[in-house]
């Protein structure tokens, strides 16, 4: 037990992220104190430094220390990354202590550390954990004095075959390093509501919330409460449950008296009726606050926040989705959350505009490929309404050693504790992906899940578990006619190779018959963006045509392959998230009638054509109206609707395509219809020369912020006179900037499609903040775009 408890002066004040973002106060904290459990944001004032991997504590004071702040990654890496860096990296921090929290419980949750983290304070080893992306927690409490307090962490990401997966020169992605999410400081009262991952409680810890009954008249709220007394005597308590839905209690409950013996602990179940819920779907994501009260003796000792949403999946015995009992088919996609340069180091408000690209794409259902992803992203998931397969990481490795089997098996429990609360989690990916795993392993894991959360779902690419994912590539004629749900879990890349290497994708370094792959770069040209566009179409054409229950694409967002000199580009959206022609094609497949104001939504139209000399007369316009008009410079080329062929015979919105003719510059322009009523318009114009650059930030519905780490991305695009983009490729920009920003791409910045990205690092203040491009070539300089009003704008 502390002597002296304490608290540390870095700072205080956490706000959920989608009400605002975390700030580190300055002051002290204990004139903030409220006599209740508290979380310290410690993302600031760290030390960091590279290490030879042999060098130990008594070495470290000679080394060079960079002041860092979390998010943080070991290296700011080149756009494509062939060479990452692996190694060991130490972080320190000092502690500030204030010995006025006499008897207190103090622990530190670290988010995310890749991927070995050794933990000491004051010299003394506090901790150990392997595997770099979901949370541990250490209590400290007995570790810890007065005045300052030194804590040091070790992380070493090179490869391990504890954790997997294969070794990164063969990986074909990415795992980057670093303490790349955040770290907190967690003070409460030796009577608390436990933290789910130090408790270590199968089926327990913290807060756990069910479903018994699930129905639009009247729905049932199970909530598992587990409470541990750490007190030396036994302590009278009562446990209060409140559920609010716009700021009303809707539904409540109290324990009345509860006794806990002495260094007892236990998990407490209550249950909440809800008359005519709201309930949760990817159409109506509709969310409720749980209120988790701890009281003692009258005083709130703590009080828990669980955002939920009252929901059931289920399939029939066709092996169809139901979604609160209505047959559900889930398009979606497959999700790296790399971002280019800084790895995994991104802010809570990017994960989130990676969530509004892909809801605004057309797609309900996310797989978080080949790894847990971070809190941010779900919250944004369950928000927006994507469903989520949560998956450990596993990706073509697998090792008999005791060790690893042990490491797999606690991976999967972590990652069901940390994000069995949240809405948009269909089923756990407790599998090792494209991995040959014995059949008493597979039961192993598939126990697992079923001991973590009963009556969920396990998934995994082979028989033994609930729901079986499949590749489209790797699809065998038996799955045709399945014995359970299965999903196509991924396709519209490989198959479209000239040669399909399988699982041996390493093998093959170089691309085959480039205007086949479905690999695309922006930059590749309005001839293989329609081709990788083509591909998706059948591809997913196909998926209607069996009896899947949800395909998800290969890939969201393009992203480095690690042993390859190239980027792995199957993505509908680039690695700076600048949309492709496919994006389009997948925007054609959502529902014009569904409206939201966090993404966009309804009915679309688009061009899918550069129209320049070069471009195909035959012009595809996708569209989810019933009838598409299309002109040129004003004259009527056709009004169609959609024409059905072989490619897209199960598709709910087949493209337009319209035979223009001979090439004539100027105004293309769509018109889209419902019912006879016009919902949207496009045009697309004939570029002339370069005459300036034009600059956007992408806010994407979550605007920039100060004093969280935050990253955005600024677009520079190349216009005409008129101010019609000129799609040049290869074409080098510069940018500056002013204010407390940073530019972080580390080298020469070229435009794809007319248009040049960079990501930019927010510091402290937007006042004052702005970025110029320039162009050395066309001797041009754009305005100054200036963050303080730049980021209240929605710009895609």
């Amino acid at each position: 037990m502390l002597k002296q408890s304490f608290i540390s002066a870095i700072g205080l004040i956490l706000i959920s992220l989608l009400g605002g973002c975390q700030v580190d106060s300055t002051e002290k904290i204990a004139q903030q104190l409220q006599p209740s459990a508290t979380e310290i944001n410690l993302n600031r004032d760290w030390q960091f430094s590279k290490t030879h991997p042999q060098t130990g504590l008594a070495e470290l004071e000679q080394q060079h220390w960079q002041n860092v702040r979390l998010p943080h990654t070991p290296q700011i890496e080149p756009k494509v990354v062939n060479d990452q860096w692996q190694g060991v990296a130490w972080y320190k921090k000092t502690l500030s202590i204030q010995p006025d929290l006499q008897g207190k419980k103090l622990w530190l949750r670290f988010e995310a550390a890749m991927n070995r983290a050794d933990i000491w304070l004051n010299g003394q080893k506090v901790g150990l954990h392997q595997g770099g992306y979901l949370p541990f927690t250490l209590d400290i409490s007995d570790s810890v004095k007065a005045g300052e307090n030194k804590l040091l962490v070790r992380l070493d990401n090179r490869d391990n075959p504890v954790t997997g997966p294969k070794p990164l020169k063969i990986l074909d992605f990415n795992t980057y390093g670093g303490l790349y999410r955040g770290v907190n400081l967690l003070v409460r009262d030796p009577l608390h509501i436990s933290d789910e991952m130090l408790a270590d409680k199968t089926a327990s810890g913290g807060v756990f919330v069910t479903f018994p009954k699930v129905d639009k008249t009247e729905s049932q709220i199970q909530v598992n409460t587990h409470i541990q007394n750490q007190y030396v005597e036994g302590k009278t308590f009562e446990l209060r449950q409140q559920l609010m839905a716009d700021q009303q209690i809707v539904a409540q409950t109290s324990s009345g008296e509860l006794r806990l013996a002495a260094g007892q602990d236990h998990q407490y179940s209550q249950l909440l009726t809800v008359a005519s819920p709201r309930l949760w779907s990817p159409s109506s994501p509709n969310l409720y606050q749980l209120r988790t009260q701890l009281y003692l003796n009258g005083r709130l000792l703590q009080q828990q926040n669980t955002r939920i949403g009252i929901r059931q999946f289920a399939f029939n015995q066709q092996h169809e989705l139901l979604i609160n009992g209505e047959k559900t088919f889930l398009r979606g996609v497959n999700r790296h959350q790399e971002y280019p340069h800084v790895g995994y180091a991104t802010s809570k408000q990017a994960d989130y505009r990676d969530a509004v690209k892909i809801k605004s794409a057309g797609f309900d259902y996310v797989r978080l490929s080949h790894y847990p992803h971070s809190p941010a992203f779900m919250q944004a998931a369950d928000e927006l309404g994507l469903v989520l397969i949560d998956a450990i990481l596993g990706w073509q490795y697998y090792s008999p050693a005791p060790e690893f089997r042990q490491h797999v098996l606690q991976t999967c429990r972590d990652m069901l504790r940390r994000d069995r609360n949240h809405a948009s989690v269909l089923a756990w990916e407790c599998s090792l992906n494209e991995s040959d795993m014995p059949d008493d392993f597979i039961a192993d894991l598939h126990q697992t899940v079923h001991q973590e959360y009963p009556h969920s779902y396990s998934a995994g690419w082979q028989h033994g578990f609930d729901v079986y994912l499949q590749a489209r590539q790797h699809r065998l004629k038996h799955y045709e006619t399945p014995q359970q749900p299965y999903n196509v879990s991924e396709y519209g890349d490989w198959e479209y190779y000239a040669q399909n290497a399988g699982l041996n994708q390493d093998s093959w370094g170089d691309l085959k018959q480039n205007e086949r792959t479905s690999r695309q770069l922006l930059s590749d040209g309005e001839v293989r963006l329609l081709q990788q566009a083509r591909n998706i179409q059948e591809a997913h054409n196909d998926n209607l045509a069996i009896p899947a229950f949800a395909d998800g694409y290969w890939v969201m967002f393009d992203y480095n392959r690690g042993y390859a000199d190239d980027i792995e580009a199957s993505g509908i959206m680039s690695l700076y998230r600048l949309p492709k022609y496919s994006y389009y094609f997948y925007q054609s497949q959502r529902d014009a009638n569904v409206q939201s104001t966090q993404f966009d939504s309804g009915p679309m139209v688009y061009i899918a054509s550069e129209w320049t000399a070069e471009s195909t007369p035959q012009v595809t316009v996708f569209s989810n109206a019933d009838e598409v008009e299309l002109r040129l410079n004003g004259q009527l080329v056709a009004r169609q609707t959609p024409q059905q062929d072989a490619l897209s015979t199960h598709l709910n919105h087949p493209p337009f395509i319209f035979n223009v003719g001979q090439f004539k510059a100027g105004t293309l322009e769509a018109t889209a219809f419902i019912n006879g009523k016009q919902v949207a318009q496009h045009q697309v114009n004939t570029p002339g020369q370069v005459s300036g650059i034009t600059l956007s930030m992408d806010t994407s519905g979550i605007p920039a912020q100060a004093g969280v780490n935050d990253l955005v991305f600024v677009y520079a695009q190349l216009v005409d006179s008129k101010g019609n983009l000129v799609p040049l490729n290869q074409q080098k920009i510069e940018f500056s900037s002013k204010g407390d920003i940073q530019i972080v791409n580390p080298d020469a910045v070229m435009t794809a499609q007319g248009k040049a990205a960079i990501l930019v690092r927010i510091g402290d203040s937007l006042a004052n903040a702005s970025v110029t491009a320039t162009s050395a070539k066309f001797k041009l300089t754009s305005a100054a775009l200036p963050f303080e009003q730049s980021n209240s704008k929605k710009q895609q």
